[in-house]
């Protein structure tokens, strides 16, 4: 198992302790995969910030042109943009200091995982909607 897919134990631990899910790359386009599971999410009850220069508001939330512009505490920080931005998004979190950094399916950077872990979780390569899903 990576580094970076906690067990089903430690995603309940997780979940139960987050309410407010910051989605880094969250777009206004209902089509698009990080609007879907966004969706979802709030759906179940988060409080989802859309972290999007490019729009004003997700899901009937202000967004933020990036994480340090958010007024207010973050538990997760949920990333929809390639591996390549992970590195400056894992930064700029830790300023935050969110409890978990987490990337979507598909996106992985060992590297930043080596530099962060001590900082706030990192999870890797899961989708947080069929993880919580498959909690419930």
């Amino acid at each position: 198992m990576e580094p970076y897919h906690p067990t089903l134990a430690e995603l309940g631990e997780i979940f139960d302790e987050t309410k407010t899910i910051a989605v880094v790359g969250l777009s206004d386009n209902e089509e698009r995969t990080s609007y879907k599971i966004s969706k979802h999410m709030q759906d179940f009850g988060f409080k989802i910030i859309p972290v999007n220069p490019k729009v004003d508001h997700v899901l009937g939330e202000k967004a933020y042109p990036n994480l340090a512009s958010i007024p207010e505490p973050v538990d997760i920080v949920n990333v929809f943009r390639r591996s390549e931005f992970l590195e400056a998004i894992a930064k700029e979190a830790k300023d935050i200091e969110p409890k978990v950094f987490w990337a979507q399916k598909g996106i992985v950077d060992e590297a930043v995982y080596e530099t962060h872990k001590d900082d706030f979780k990192i999870v890797m390569d899961r989708c947080i909607y069929v993880d919580y899903a498959s909690l419930k």
